[in-house]
């Protein structure tokens, strides 16, 4: 070490997110220092706010913290040695092995502890709690070891339905477990959401697979004669499966090192601290979880960087003071946006609530505004959080603006941009305000997120403020001449449009020769998806075939879209919605053969539900030697053709709308493309198939085909543009065929043709050039990629079905391939089965074996 002996010696207790930013804080100013980090797990200091990330492909050393500080030439790094014991007579902490370190000055930073319920089999086999990486490494563990033995899928249950009770929930259903979280109180995420938004969440939850069990209590965990668990007993005598339980109800402060030294303690846990972060020993200080201010512990990681901070100011000479508790929160869980910050109960005497909900989208949004209805006190986002790291820095400020733009879909006033002041907190993870963003652009020259991020740490813990960091960026970059950064993410410096111009010139046809070339890295769920689209528009290959497979979404990856109760829908293809005799029966056997619930989509097509893994290679064969095929419900591509009888029925029909229709979806079939396309085809102005909410309508005339572009219901509905009038069958598809690759070729990722036709340069008037004029001489590119693609299009289902090998990812379990999932439950409603609620499982009247449905009463 370099350290002399005038040199402070720190020592720090405890290496987690917070002893690690308050290291790296303490070290920035250069100066001479002695610090000791003893830190009580075997690894260097991880982020554990990312910990469900481990689930979904993130390594342990992915998840690793910047090792900068910990290798810093002034610290030692004590890992895997607890301290046992603090001597403050003589200054010194005893580690687990004995070793007396003394210091000058003492940081408190061991966090805190997962509780577990003090019921009867809490500690029996198969009880984890979810705190650390050894946690969730053991969790892993102990669900693959245990489904093998039962040769079946888990079933598993999370204690707990707060913030971190859902994360759980996820990570089991990722690991194939079939999770219900339990919760005492009468919604989920009590802390943070009213009973509304508790509403709306247990709604999007309960979409995802995961059943939601509310005023629930555990009152024991029953294990099998080797003490493995197998179920658990709630009050009023209910009992429910579980072959694995996590603990996610709370966590208690690490104040055991305090207490035995005789420091102030609160008597609800953890060491009191005043605004220094000092506790009742002004040589020791205590910051993060284990810190008690003003009678609050707190669980989050934004509040114990902001006590870091404070900590290092303080032993540097200066005057930092800890302003209190930021508890604003965002769930970390795929497709489940929810936010809570501020005020979020109103509480704050005269508080107003606008409120905007959408039942049937699962959205609930709410602001609390002071009395006169112009500050930003707090708010709940559920459902749609994309304004959360727009509206979080406003909190405590004036909202600018009428309060209903920034909650419905379309406002009449947009949302924040990057004109907030100075002091506006963005990052409250990292207490980084817009002023010090700007700063990092015009002063360091940071010219993206990825430099912001490196200058200021802002977007570098939770993330959620990401975007609201771009606005400012963007902004700050335009004012000054400059351009902000399109990369596609981390990985990629590219935009989408950009990496597919230099996968299609170069001729890569593997993500790991893209990623070589052009990019950096491992990939991730943002990249990964993106590759798949443009290799597979790219190349025509299979979407399982080879390392591609990897990239594939969850319903790409079998070919079927997944359910609510972990089941999946087969959809096969019905172009334009003619369908003959025949093919009505043999749908009907299947459905019936399988037991499957059977829906006519909006899309004129016929979607059979309740298909296990295993039954999919089956039914496929069935539909594929009846003369059907993929119709792509689950991709990014074509999904449907729809269209009215046209003249071959209608006494107003002027054109062939049905021949129109199965010739547009033979044609555009497997097309992978940013988002999904429909299209619709009307056979009179009467437009009775809709062709006007389309991505391409077209609508008949005596004179020829119509063309609209540009339009699609959904969330925001948006009505198609007329770009031409009068075409021939053969100019018809001349237009489309352009007109959906130059989409393929430059829209962004998850772009609906919609908002990228909005953005194009010109309007309408520069796409008609494009197309008809080839104003950017692409129009032969254009034509001869839609070539290939219908030249070389396969039907996904029957080559699966030619393909061993990629047919044995079609198998529930490794080892008992043809097992039935017993976490499927069917009940019969209006003549067919559809999935069973918690109360029909909990019912001895009602006995349903795998997809087979008997009712006894």
């Amino acid at each position: 070490m370099s350290s002399t002996r005038s040199a402070p010696r720190i020592v720090v207790a405890g290496a987690g997110m917070v002893a690690h930013r308050f290291v790296e804080s303490l070290l920035s100013d250069g100066g001479e220092w002695a610090v000791t980090v003893i830190g009580e797990e075997d690894r260097h200091p991880y982020d554990r706010v990312g910990l469900t990330s481990y689930f979904a492909g993130a390594s342990t050393t992915d998840l690793e913290l910047d090792r900068g500080p910990m290798r810093d030439s002034r610290v030692r790094f004590l890992r895997g040695r607890a301290v046992r014991r603090v001597d403050r007579d003589s200054a010194e902490v005893v580690t687990a092995d004995g070793e007396r370190v003394g210091y000058d000055r003492l940081v408190l930073a061991t966090g805190s502890y997962a509780a577990r319920l003090a019921v009867e089999g809490y500690d029996h086999e198969g009880c984890f709690v979810y705190r650390t990486l050894d946690d969730v490494v053991a969790l892993e563990r102990f669900v693959q070891r245990r489904a093998a033995e039962l040769g079946r899928p888990l079933v598993g249950t999370v204690i707990g339905g707060g913030l971190l009770g859902l994360e759980a929930a996820g990570a089991l259903q990722g690991l194939g477990v079939a999770p219900t979280v339990v919760q005492s109180s009468d919604r989920l995420m009590s802390a943070q959401l009213d009973l509304p938004a508790g509403a709306a969440l247990r709604r999007l939850i309960e979409s995802r697979g995961i059943e939601v069990r509310t005023e629930t209590i555990t009152t024991r965990i029953d294990a099998d004669h080797r003490g493995r668990v197998r179920g658990l007993e709630f009050r009023h005598g209910e009992w429910g499966n579980a072959d694995v339980v996590v603990f996610t109800v709370g966590v208690r402060p690490r104040d055991e090192l305090a207490r035995t030294a005789g420091l102030r303690v609160h008597p609800r846990g953890g060491v009191v601290i005043d605004a220094a972060c000092a506790t009742s020993d002004p040589r020791i200080l205590a910051i993060g979880e284990v810190a008690n201010f003003e009678g609050q512990c707190v669980g989050l990681v934004a509040p114990g960087y902001a006590m870091a901070e404070v900590a290092a100011t303080r032993l540097r000479g200066g005057d930092g003071a800890f302003a209190g508790f930021d508890v604003s929160t965002k769930l970390k869980l795929s497709g489940v946006d929810v936010a809570s910050f501020g005020d979020a109960f109103a509480q704050t005497p005269g508080a107003l609530d606008v409120v905007y909900a959408d039942p049937v989208a699962g959205v609930y949004k709410k602001l609390v505004l002071s009395d006169d209805a112009k500050t930003l006190l707090g708010g709940i986002l559920v459902g749609d959080a994309s304004a959360y790291g727009a509206l979080r820095p406003l909190l405590g400020g004036a909202l600018g603006g009428d309060p209903a733009a920034y909650l419905l879909p379309e406002g009449a006033a947009a949302p924040p941009t990057g004109d907030l002041p100075d002091t506006a907190l963005v990052c409250s993870c990292n207490s980084v305000t817009a002023g010090a963003i700007r700063s990092a652009v015009h002063d360091q020259g940071c010219a993206d997120v990825a430099g912001v991020k490196a200058c200021t740490k802002a977007g570098a813990a939770c993330g959620s403020c990401v975007m609201m960091i771009k606005k400012i960026v963007g902004t700050e970059l335009a004012a000054s001449g400059k351009t902000l950064s399109t990369a596609l993410c981390e990985h990629f410096p590219m935009s989408r449009r950009q990496l597919f111009d230099a996968v299609r010139v170069s001729g890569l046809t593997t993500f790991s020769a893209v990623v070589d070339r052009f990019g950096s890295g491992r990939g991730c769920d943002i990249c990964k998806p993106v590759l798949a689209s443009i290799l597979s528009t790219l190349t025509g290959t299979h979407v399982l075939d080879g390392e591609n497979a990897t990239l594939q979404d969850t319903n790409d990856h079998v070919m079927a879209n997944l359910q609510k109760d972990g089941s999946y829908s087969v959809v096969p293809r019905i172009p334009g919605g003619e369908i003959t005799p025949e093919g009505l029966v043999v749908i009907g056997e299947v459905a019936r053969d399988f037991g499957l619930y059977t829906k006519i989509t909006g899309g004129q097509r016929i979607d059979m539900f309740g298909a296990r893994l295993e039954q999919l290679p089956d039914i496929w064969r069935r539909l594929v030697d009846a003369g059907f095929e993929s119709g792509h419900a689950y991709g990014k591509s074509l999904r449907t053709v729809k269209s009215c009888v046209g003249s071959t029925w209608c006494r107003y029909g002027v054109q062939d709308a049905v021949g129109m229709a199965v010739r547009l979806e033979l044609r555009y079939r497997g097309l992978r493309s940013p988002h999904k396309i429909k299209l619709g085809v009307s056979g009179c102005a009467r437009e009775c198939a809709e062709a006007r909410g389309k991505d391409v309508g077209v609508i008949a005339t005596e004179a020829g085909w119509n063309m609209y572009v540009g339009g699609n219901g959904g969330f925001t509905p948006r009505h198609a543009e007329l770009l031409a009038e009068g075409l021939s069958d053969d100019d018809l598809l001349t237009a489309i065929d352009r007109f959906l690759m130059y989409y393929v070729f430059t829209a962004d990722r998850l772009q609906r043709t919609a908002p990228w036709f909005a953005d194009l340069d010109g309007g309408i008037e520069g796409l008609r050039d494009v197309i008809f004029e080839d104003s950017l001489g692409i129009c032969g590119d254009l034509d001869a990629a839609m070539a290939r693609h219908v030249d070389g299009y396969e039907d996904e289902w029957k080559a699966t079905l030619d393909d061993p090998e990629k047919l044995r990812r079609f198998a529930s379990f490794v080892n008992a391939p043809t097992t039935p999932d017993p976490g499927l439950a069917y009940i019969a409603e209006r003549g067919q089965g559809r999935p069973a609620t918690d109360a029909e499982r909990a019912d001895p009247a009602v006995f349903i074996a795998g997809s087979v449905l008997e009712v006894r009463r």
